[in-house]
């Protein structure tokens, strides 16, 4: 078992794990800034969060402004990822991301973990790193767990899903001392697989874009967990469909390893047999 530093630390990395330690499954919410509102018609995000953690959903990333519109109890079986940065989509520069909370504004809400986007390849690349840099100090100095969104994406990246281009990203990441890293697909199961046994960092595969069906969101996350990966960072697929809590349930039972979905056949053998040695740094 590899340690990891610091008891609060590795214990608050511990408690992201509400169902099993075998998984990780994540719904960031954050896109309200750079893409619009998130929640559904004739909802809120009170009950979203509620959708999501009764689906089995282990954490949901927000920023600041939405706690306050969301019951205290939803965190009951479900931890709070505050998100530190932004953009929007309307922006010159939408790949620019700026910090709009601090680490200790995101304690004082009661977060169990943050959350920084980095894109490799902005024009604006330079000060994201640097954001990045200054944020992993000071969630050492306070021992909160920092996840990474780390993405090629910008106008020199002809395809964000290059396995070079993706490793180059996660690597940044690690060697900045983060502690899950939510990333890219890398175009192919054998490049997930060689991603996850090289990186010393957890790695969550973000859910991308909607899918057709439900049964291909089924075998993306099948294939992502055939790949070593420790689960997924999945928002537009779940908050996007028209039950957000059935389908937050039924990617969960993947990522969990519980009974009632099983991985697509093709990749269950390769999913138990390939188990990122990773994991053990939210093990600790």
């Amino acid at each position: 078992m590899i340690p990891h530093g610091h008891f609060a630390r590795s214990l608050r990395l511990r408690r992201l794990h509400h169902h099993t330690t075998s998984g990780l499954m994540i719904t960031p919410l954050d896109h309200s800034i750079s893409d619009g509102p998130v929640v559904p018609r004739n909802s809120s995000i009170d009950l979203l969060a509620g959708q999501l953690a009764a689906g089995g959903v282990d954490a949901i990333v927000v920023h600041k402004g939405s706690v306050r519109h969301i019951r205290p109890e939803r965190f009951a079986d479900m931890s709070l990822i505050i998100h530190l940065n932004a953009s929007t989509g309307q922006a010159s520069d939408p790949d620019a991301k700026y910090v709009v909370t601090e680490v200790e504004e995101a304690l004082r809400l009661g977060a169990d973990a943050v959350s920084v986007h980095v894109n490799l390849g902005s024009d604006d690349e330079r000060q994201q790193i640097a954001d990045l840099g200054r944020i992993s100090d000071a969630c050492d100095r306070w021992n909160l767990p920092l996840m990474a969104m780390v993405y090629p994406r910008g106008p020199r990246i002809d395809d964000p899903h290059d396995p070079t281009l993706v490793a180059h990203a996660v690597t940044i990441a690690a060697d900045l001392g983060v502690d899950l890293i939510k990333t890219s697909f890398p175009s192919s199961l054998p490049a997930l697989m060689a991603l996850t046994d090289a990186c010393p960092v957890p790695i969550l595969v973000a859910g991308g874009p909607p899918r057709a069906s439900e049964d291909g969101v089924l075998e993306f996350v099948g294939e992502v967990l055939a790949g070593g990966a420790l689960g997924v960072a999945m928002g537009r697929n779940i908050f996007h469909s028209s039950d957000p809590q059935r389908m937050a349930r039924r990617v969960a039972q993947l990522v969990h390893r519980l009974p009632g979905e099983e991985p697509a056949a093709e990749f269950d053998h390769m999913t138990r047999g390939h188990q990122h040695d990773g994991q053990q740094t939210v093990l600790a």
